[in-house]
């Protein structure tokens, strides 16, 4: 079964921003300017996923 459910199509900016749509804030529990995301790539399927970050703001994960 498929899960996806489309929101809204958005045109990558100038400088590479997405606009995410509202309805994020209403589904997830995310908040405006702290909710970090893990964004994946799938070549194959030319797919971007975010998923929500288990890692705190601020984290440096590629820090040694």
């Amino acid at each position: 079964m498929n899960k996806e459910i489309l929101l809204d199509t958005y045109v990558l900016q100038q400088d590479m921003r997405i606009r995410l749509p509202k309805q994020i804030l209403n589904n997830l529990n995310v908040i405006k300017g702290e909710t970090m995301f893990d964004i994946y790539i799938n070549v194959d399927s030319q797919e971007i996923i975010l998923r929500i970050s288990n890692s705190k703001r601020g984290d440096n994960r590629d820090a040694k």
